[in-house]
């Protein structure tokens, strides 16, 4: 497939399903944020894991806030990503509190520069990942900076899950050799295991 092809076909789908999530009221993203914080919350590998990387979400994305503050209160490692617009890549940061966030790169919460302690992304036993859109075998559309393949190919050891609202699923996400598919799919209905059936 040609590669403008091939890209006008993702910038497509991309904006189908953003158009779609903006749609969604904050109650309707609200509600089945939670539901499916507590599908993620009751996963034997969440249970297990004493470090996980969140992201920080914006723009109606399946809401984070609350999973990372309680997960605070667990005193378990919160890590959450920096963006770093001139290399174009996530710097990685332990969050001791959330007092420690502003405004950021691309309107995302991030830590203050002066709160910023990088983490070794080998260290990261689990990576929980936004997404514009996802198919049942875990590939992946993003906004097309490439900040979370490029993160998610490095992490050989991490469990990869990536939480969508229903809305967000379709049948198929057409891919590059470049992009990483995820292991898991969170949604407020179901988890898809992307490497057995359903479950």
């Amino acid at each position: 497939m040609q590669n403008s092809m091939f890209n006008r076909m993702k910038d497509s789908i991309r904006k189908d399903l953003k158009d779609k999530r903006a749609e969604l009221s904050k109650n309707e993203v609200f509600e089945n944020s939670i539901r499916i914080k507590n599908k993620l919350f009751k996963m034997k590998e969440f249970e297990r894991s004493s470090c996980i990387m969140f992201y920080v979400s914006y723009d109606n994305e399946v809401y984070t806030h609350d999973m990372i503050k309680e997960y605070l209160k667990n005193k378990k490692k919160v890590i959450v990503p920096v963006s770093d617009k001139k290399n174009r890549c996530l710097i990685l940061s332990e969050l001791n509190s959330w007092n420690d966030l502003k405004l950021g790169s691309y309107g995302i919460l991030e830590p203050r520069a002066d709160k910023i302690k990088k983490f070794p992304l080998e260290q990261i036993g689990l990576i929980i990942i936004p997404g514009v859109g996802y198919d049942e075998q875990g590939r992946r559309i993003g906004h097309g900076k490439g900040y979370y393949d490029n993160l998610l190919r490095n992490s050989k050891n991490a469990l990869h899950i990536g939480l969508a609202f229903e809305i967000q699923i379709v049948k198929e996400i057409p891919v590059e050799s470049h992009d990483i598919s995820v292991d898991k799919i969170i949604t407020e209905k179901r988890v898809i295991d992307c490497k057995k059936d359903d479950y």
